[in-house]
């Protein structure tokens, strides 16, 4: 049997391989993250967020036709498996290309042995692959991810096809395919553009002889037509389409679209012109070039799908991208802002002035309408400097104090060179790169995200090997149970990092043009990264999943290992014995201990709790109600739920954070689903562009601040007005609405809502409820705004319903919220207790899910636990206030329901977690099982409980001086909860009725997930 049928035979033995471990183990349903969105978008063909992924969306539907049956989530995670398996094929055919250049040497035909060799390395890396972390985590799951490998891993496996037949006629048509290939990518992930400086080493190698000056100029080439590429094909042929657009619909009067199609009509003509000339002149490599441009185009094209489905106002329609104008947005993320990469502030500096931009455009009715320059901040030279690693002032999402604390810089103190320089090598190399690759190459110490510098204890990369483990993270041994037991503690004793380091020291010294196009696609689909993303701290979520790339890479050379192992062991003994021994002890030591310590933490086959939680929030709204989300985790599930599972289409969910842009507060003009029209009170026009971006609080001495005006009279006829008396000057020119005074009123109809249940029979209803702005809140946001208009328009015809308390906190009136299961709704009452409990109960009975928590054996991994302990807290909560009413026998009912719907030995009563958010929440559920009078439950809950804060406590103690002072906060928050804990079970056990609030002892409750940029 000839090589390239062993090579076909072995690699498609290998990629069934893949595919069957993914399939059996991806996730049942919808995950958390981002793929509700995903899947919503597939199943009807809508808009995902910024920059979109049209392909992944039609090849998402197909698979849904073909393997949707009654599960359209699984037929999505199915192209997620299959797209990762054969990832893993094309991972084979180009690690056996290197091996076959290394070991057969350029013989024309190989021996048995030698193609044993090869196959070996083939299969020992394409299967160490299948089984990292990283990769495997987005396998099994419906994200753009495992498709965005498969492309890259296609491409970079077609320049090596190339290179083997680049001698033959007609060798080039792969050149094309590559870049057909990149511009399909395109409408999935932008990370295959990376593995072009790699392909264009292969083309320079080839074609060229190489020299030192020659390999640095192609390799700047390469970098040239990456970013010809990212600016010129996919920003500017955008750009330029839209530009012709607005000329055409607004000069000439035209249709909308007529200019962004004369613009392509015109590129192609120019490009046949192109090919013309250069066939006349026998300009091979322009032509070349040009047929490239045409392929990657084409490919590119999916994006018109964006446009065409945009236009059909479907429920999810991010960005609105309904003409060529909107798409320039869409695909350069402007919805996420900029940051500085060569040149850029510190984020100590504040804006000196701001000055103005481009014309943004909208889409009128018959033209495109001017919205407004667009702003962009400038910063003193003194607040500037090169390379800006610690550049966000905002603090949104606390990067701001993230930057001082992992520095260690005092307030206002400004950070220096050297502070940036740190920041970039431990932070964003060390910490979000170096961190992510040593998981998958060495072992990884547990599944809680770490935090902040010095944190040994959550996290981190760890070996398996005591000595080196301990040295760098303190006794492992002593780690509290509930984390060293963590099915994500995966010791893989450094043997898949030190195979590929030998592999990589293999090829270096035997091809070390190979290695220089290995290395450079480890490069830049990693560290490159790195230096583009300039990521901030405080990410919402590990961030490992972007770096695959680069971890696709490094198994190349884990599989040529095998050959260095074979090498070393040929010296001593026969070629067959060597390559047998070889072969099967880094099949052991690697692809089978990574398999085996890996498989329990990335089974997600039996696992729908991103469902169950979608239809938890759900269920516990009234009929018709307007919901109110805040992050991703409490609003992606809840649009597969509604989307595709069809469970509650009758409620409207809003992201808040959404709000704050004019196309999304837009689509809440129109019907979703079985969810009616939002009044907004404003006009489109009133809040288009930067119009009510924000406002400010400014007093009118004629206005009495201590009197409640209507809030819907406020907010259309003051907030609204464009009335210069309602106006403030800034101190650029510009003039903003204002707020003359910070409390409202909202009128209460007590027979209306009576009859429409806004209130039950025994509420004491006020005839109106009051909206008090805190005093230290002086700029409302337009999403605050938003929240306000729709609660003053609703006049309570809707239920006005929130995942978390947070807005009616920050906005004054929190007071009148009440919990109705996993949600809180607005209720005009005066003697709220904060728990609608019958409704409550009727709903954790009947309608709740707890996403195969009562299966043992499920893993949940880290934001899973939280959202389950969110589950398991409203029953809790329901519980108690059943045991407030002295229905106790009730509450004893609700809460075996909890413990046997979430087995603890899936989510334990006790467990470590940042700040103790875990044991909070089973601390609430202690509090409940104690006044419910369930002994037997509340005796389990408070061992386990005292048990994992006395381990923690030990723990921490026998730290050196150094790691304890980095985890002060986790040490005082385990001894205080331990005290309270104390108190708690005394005071029962006496009879006492006083228990010790969490809330007022400086424990702060969990917040949910923020809402994280892509």
């Amino acid at each position: 049997m000839n090589f390239n049928k062993v090579n076909n035979i072995v690699g498609w033995v290998v990629c069934v391989i893949a595919c069957s471990v993914y399939l059996l183990t991806m996730e049942a349903t919808a995950s958390l993250w981002d793929c509700g969105e995903f899947i919503s978008s597939v199943f009807k063909l809508q808009v995902p967020h910024p920059p979109g992924a049209p392909l992944f969306v039609l090849l998402g539907r197909l698979f849904i036709v073909v393997f949707g049956g009654h599960n359209p989530a699984k037929a999505v995670n199915i192209l997620s498996a299959l797209s990762s398996g054969f990832t893993i094929l094309f991972l084979f055919w180009t690690i056996t290309h290197f091996a076959k250049k290394l070991v057969g040497k350029g013989l024309a035909e190989l021996s048995g042995q030698q193609t044993f060799a090869i196959m070996s390395a083939g299969v020992v890396g394409a299967l160490a692959y299948t089984f990292t972390d990283s990769f495997w985590f987005s396998a099994v799951e419906g994200e753009v991810y495992a498709m965005s490998s498969l492309f890259t891993a296609l491409v970079f496996w077609a320049i090596l096809k190339w290179e083997h037949n680049a001698d033959k006629p007609g060798a080039d048509k792969w050149i094309i395919f590559i870049f057909f290939m990149m511009g399909l990518s395109i409408g999935v992930h932008l990370l295959g553009l990376l593995t072009i400086p790699a392909i264009v080493m292969v083309y320079y190698f080839k074609r060229y002889q190489p020299t030192p000056w020659g390999t640095f100029w192609a390799f700047m080439v390469g970098c040239g037509i990456t970013g010809f590429v990212q600016v010129a094909v996919i920003q500017w042929t955008v750009k330029l389409a839209g530009w012709f657009d607005i000329r055409f619909v607004n000069g000439l009067g035209m249709p909308f679209f007529s200019g962004f199609i004369f613009f392509f009509i015109l590129l192609a003509a120019i490009l046949w012109l192109g090919l013309y000339m250069a066939k006349k002149n026998h300009w091979n490599f322009v032509r070349l070039g040009i047929w490239c441009v045409i392929f990657m185009l084409l490919g590119y094209s999916s994006y018109i799908t964006t446009m065409i489905r945009s236009n059909a106002n479907p429920a999810v329609d991010m960005y609105n991208v309904d003409n060529p104008n909107s798409l320039v947005g869409y695909l350069g993320r402007d919805q996420y802002g900029d940051f500085p990469l060569l040149y850029g502030q510190v984020f100590t500096a504040s804006p000196s002035e701001y000055e103005q931009t481009s014309m943004k455009y909208t889409k009128g009715e018959k033209s495109y309408e001017e919205v407004g320059y667009d702003i962009k901040p400038v910063y003193a030279p003194e607040d500037k400097m090169i390379f800006p690693r610690v550049w966000d002032a905002s603090n949104d999402q606390g990067h701001a104090n993230f930057y001082k604390e992992w520095l260690g810089l005092a307030d206002g103190e400004k950070p220096n060179m050297g502070n940036n320089i740190n920041f970039f090598f431990s932070y964003q190399l060390n910490w979000m790169y170096w961190r992510y690759f040593m998981w998958n190459f060495a072992g990884k110490q547990n599944d809680i995200q770490g935090f902040g510098p010095g944190n040994v204890r959550d996290g981190n990369w760890l070996s398996g090997i005591s000595p080196i483990d301990n040295l760098r993270l303190g006794n492992q041994d002593a780690m509290p149970d509930s984390i060293k037991n963590n099915k994500a503690n995966n010791k893989l004793y450094f043997l898949p990092l030190l195979l590929g380091i030998f592999g990589a020291i293999y090829q270096y010294f035997a091809n070390r043009r190979d290695f220089l196009v290995v290395g450079l696609l480890f490069f830049f689909t990693g560290i490159a990264i790195v230096l583009y993303l300039n990521q901030a701290g405080n990410q919402p979520r590990e961030r490992d999943y972007a770096y695959v790339g680069s971890f696709y890479a490094f198994a190349i050379w884990i599989g040529l290992g095998v050959l260095q192992v074979r090498e070393w062991l040929m010296r001593k003994t026969s070629e067959s014995v060597s390559n047998v021994s070889a072969a099967l002890v880094c099949l052991l030591a690697v692809p089978v201990i990574m398999g085996s310590q890996e498989w329990d933490d990335h089974d997600r086959s039996k696992k729908v709790l991103a469902r169950d939680l979608a239809k938890d929030y759900l269920e516990s709204c009234p009929p018709n109600a307007i919901l109110f989300t805040y992050g991703d985790n409490d609003t992606y599930p809840l649009w597969y739920a509604q989307e595709v599972e069809n469970i509650r289409p009758d409620i409207r969910v809003i992201n808040n954070s959404l709000l704050g842009i004019d196309w999304y507060i837009n689509q809440l003009r129109y019907k979703v689903n079985e969810s009616a029209p939002i009044d907004v009170i404003w006009s489109e026009e009133q809040i288009r562009g930067r119009n009510r971006d924000y406002i400010v609080y400014n007093p009118r001495p004629d206005v009495n601040q201590e009197k409640f005006y209507d809030l819907y009279d406020v907010m259309k006829n003051v907030v609204g007005s464009e009335d210069p008396a309602f106006k403030v000057a800034l101190q650029g020119g510009e003039s903003i609405n204002y707020m003359p005074a910070k409390k409202f009123i909202l009128p209460v109809d007590e027979k209306f809502v009576r009859e429409n249940g806004t209130v039950n029979k025994t509420d004491s209803v006020i005839n109106q409820l009051p909206i008090v702005i805190p005093e230290n809140k002086s700029t409302l946001l337009k999403n605050d705004l938003a929240v306000l208009n729709i609660i003053a328009a609703n006049k309570w015809k809707r239920p006005i319903c929130f995942t978390a308390p947070y807005t009616a906190s920050e906005l004054g009136f929190g007071n009148y919220v009440r919990k109705d299961g996993m949600t809180y709704r607005l209720v005009p009452i005066a003697n709220n207790s904060g728990f609608n409990t019958d409704w409550m109960v009727d709903k954790l009975r009947t309608k709740f899910g707890f996403g195969s928590a009562d299966i043992k054996g499920v893993y949940f991994d880290e934001q899973n636990r939280l959202h389950l302990n969110s589950i398991r807290a409203a029953y809790a909560d329901g519980a108690a206030s059943l045991a407030d009413q002295n229905r106790k026998d009730e509450a004893k009912q609700l809460l075996d329901i909890a413990d046997k719907g979430i087995l603890d030995v899936n989510l334990p009563y006790a467990m470590v977690s940042k700040n103790n958010q875990h044991n909070y929440f089973n601390f609430k559920f202690l509090e409940a099982a104690y006044k419910a009078g369930h002994k037997e439950l509340a005796d389990k809950v408070s061992k386990a409980l005292h048990k994992d804060f006395d381990q923690q406590i030990k723990y921490y103690a026998q730290l050196p001086e150094r790691k304890q002072e980095a985890m002060r906060q986790e040490i005082a928050g385990a001894q205080q909860l331990s005290q309270m804990l104390d108190m708690l079970d005394k005071n029962y056990q006496s009879g006492s009725t006083v228990q010790p609030s969490l809330e007022n002892n400086g424990v702060i409750a969990p917040a949910a997930d923020s809402n994280k940029k892509k």
